[in-house]
């Protein structure tokens, strides 16, 4: 099956852990907004009147006659089509709460520099922000990473689930690279504690066909527009102020 995924073209942001996945299985996809007149073909099929169930937001994939939204929703879909979900109905789920969890964490990342609003700019709201970052950093990013470590020393093989790789192996990598962009000293020192994590990171970012995906022009590169924003001042210890 040919995929079309639609999300922003100048960002990693959520689109991003999907594309992993496709890219990951060598699948057959169109990025459809990075293409001419592709963030318009978006805009239209968001807003189709004649569409019963429409998205809410990108990333959405179409599939066939079917349209999925939501990120954990998509991977649900895909992982079992692309050989990065397990067989067992108990491990499939357990792999989908592992990708909800990394959701929520993805939500307290972005709230760091947009705690009041997204629709208004980081430097209208510099000062919660600092705030927001500082607690964080101390309390939020530390349980994230300790849960997820904890996971990977009570499985053998070196992943979440066993020795195969999964889609939630595939996004822990993605939140890993995200927040040493966002916060490059807090987790130079956070990661001493996560061995077990750090060696899936190159775990992942050696599979063969990530690797190639990570070197080429379709990465997009973190910037200042995604969810993972570097700001020196968050990422600080004098930004309680």
């Amino acid at each position: 099956m040919s995929y079309r995924l639609y999300y922003w073209p100048e960002i990693q942001g959520r689109g991003e852990f999907v594309r992993l996945a496709l890219e990951d299985a060598g699948a057959a996809y169109t990025d459809v907004a990075r293409r001419p007149g592709g963030v318009a073909a978006m805009m239209r099929l968001m807003h189709r009147r004649a569409q019963h169930r429409p998205p809410f937001a990108p990333p959405f994939l179409v599939a066939g006659r079917a349209t999925l939204a939501q990120t954990a929703e998509i991977l649900l879909f895909l992982g079992p089509r692309l050989g990065l979900a397990p067989r067992a109905e108990a491990d499939r789920l357990w792999v989908h709460q592992l990708q909800l969890t990394i959701a929520d964490w993805l939500v307290e990342v972005h709230d760091v520099h947009h705690p009041i609003g997204s629709g208004l700019y980081y430097e209208e709201q510099k000062r919660e922000a600092r705030r927001r970052a500082a607690d964080f950093l101390a309390a939020r990013l530390p349980k994230y990473l300790d849960y997820f470590e904890a996971i990977l020393r009570r499985n053998t093989g070196g992943h979440l689930l066993g020795g195969r790789a999964c889609y939630a192996d595939l996004s822990l990598f993605q939140m890993v690279c995200g927040l040493r962009y966002a916060f490059p000293r807090a987790m130079a020192k956070r990661e001493r504690r996560a061995p077990l994590l750090r060696a899936l990171h190159e775990r992942v970012a050696a599979r063969p066909r990530l690797a190639a995906y990570l070197a080429s022009d379709r990465r997009i590169a973190f910037n200042r527009q995604g969810i993972f924003r570097h700001y020196p001042e968050l990422d600080s210890r004098k930004n309680k102020s």
